[in-house]
């Protein structure tokens, strides 16, 4: 049975190809199959006309020449069905009712249901009007002219072939519209789904590019502060410049570690790579202890609400890079003898994060990338992620604040 429905799969695949490749080689030279139709149907009318009209002919004493002429005007008009198959029923029309007013009542008049096939296929359904208008002349004429039987035995079973072909052209229309729109929506498909991925891409890319600004900038930070210290402190306290370059080890270590981390994501031939959770606010107190250690004093302020409900991962994550970017800047720009100051507070509608430095006064073009560069754009586009804002600026009294509010997920935006 297996064998039986595979070579029955095979047979069928096969003719589906055939099919495709004839009307491709259709589509691109139509001309040989509507001149082979055209010849066929040319000869079946010449074989009629050497005398097998006379067999159903009303009257059989018609010239030759006239029978010869009407079948040549009933078939090689075909040969330009396609192109205006309207013009072409007009001529057969013609000739359909010099044949029905003579007598010789030609067979090649059923030609006619070719070009109504055409216009019923091709063209919008008010040209089956004019169609029928020109079909009815021929037939009404035969059956008063040369009445056999009742009027109705001689037209209703032409008129009501013509409606069948008619009608079949409408279906096998509305067929090829159909399995175009398939088509269309499939290909429409296709480029929606190829810009959903170079979207997703572009947006994965971003957020890689984030990640390591504020990874190896920050890293590095500390790593600038905690060198400049150990060298100030080499000639008086020799111990605490050991402590400095085993504290720019522990640092450049974590920050590869971090950098292999979010690499090892990337690679396409690592499908089990290392994904440790991202910090939270529980790192807040190792990443002030490590920006103490490059030198720079903060103060952590925390605020806690008792009825505030625990932020998610996303919304903690994007305090914690916003505060370790804010403090990274302030290494680089503040200068000597700066401190800072980290406000973390919990309400129940939202989450306020405040981080001010003493530093000197901020020039009239904030330096550095970190202040409007990546840094601070990728601040703003965390926060918009969780409909929060994002403000920054100098102190009247100098140094600089960096100012976060997240509305809490289940409180209004």
């Amino acid at each position: 049975m297996t064998t039986e429905a595979t070579a029955t799969t095979s047979l069928s695949r096969s003719l589906q190809q055939l099919l495709a490749r004839v009307r491709a080689f259709d589509a691109h030279r139509p001309w040989p199959w509507d001149a082979t139709l055209t010849l066929f149907w040319t000869a079946a009318a010449a074989v009629d006309a050497s005398g097998g009209w006379r067999n159903t002919a009303p009257d059989p004493t018609v010239p030759s020449w006239l029978v010869v002429t009407l079948s040549l005007c009933l078939s090689l008009p075909l040969y330009l069905r396609r192109r205006n198959p309207l013009a072409v029923l007009t001529v057969m029309s013609c000739a359909a009712l010099v044949s029905a007013a003579s007598g010789a009542s030609l067979q090649a008049g059923y030609l006619q249901l070719v070009p109504v096939f055409h216009i019923a296929l091709t063209r919008p359904p008010r040209a089956l009007l004019w169609a029928s208008a020109l079909l009815l002349p021929p037939l009404l004429t035969g059956a008063v002219r040369f009445p056999r039987g009742s009027w109705d035995q001689q037209v209703v079973p032409t008129l009501s072939s013509y409606a069948l072909v008619a009608l079949l052209g409408i279906a096998v229309r509305s067929r090829k519209d159909h399995t175009a729109a398939l088509v269309d929506r499939a290909r429409r498909l296709e480029i929606e789904r190829d810009q959903e991925v170079r979207l997703a891409a572009a947006a994965e890319r971003t957020r890689i590019a984030r990640e390591m600004h504020d990874i190896i900038g920050h890293n590095l930070s500390v790593i600038t502060g905690l060198a400049d210290g150990g060298r100030y402190a080499a000639a008086k306290h020799p111990e605490r410049a050991t402590q400095a370059l085993d504290a720019i080890g522990t640092t450049s270590r974590e920050a590869l570690a971090e950098l292999r981390r979010l690499l090892g994501v990337l690679r396409d031939d690592e499908q089990e790579a290392a994904r440790d959770p991202q910090p939270t606010l529980a790192d807040l107190d190792t990443l002030i202890t490590g920006v103490r250690k490059a030198g720079l004093p903060v103060r952590l302020d925390l605020r806690d609400s008792p009825r505030a409900r625990p932020l998610t991962p996303g919304a903690q994550l994007t305090v914690y890079r916003t505060v370790q970017e804010a403090l990274t800047n302030t290494l680089k720009h503040a200068g000597p003898g700066a401190r800072a100051t980290v406000l973390l507070a919990h309400t129940p509608q939202e989450v306020r994060v405040e981080i001010t430095d003493t530093g000197a006064p901020a020039p009239a073009s904030p330096p550095g990338q970190g202040l409007t560069g990546q840094g601070l754009t990728g601040m703003r586009e965390r926060a918009a992620l969780y409909d929060g804002t994002l403000e920054s600026g100098p102190l009247p009294t100098g140094g600089w604040r960096v100012g976060l509010r997240l509305p809490r997920e289940d409180s209004p935006s």
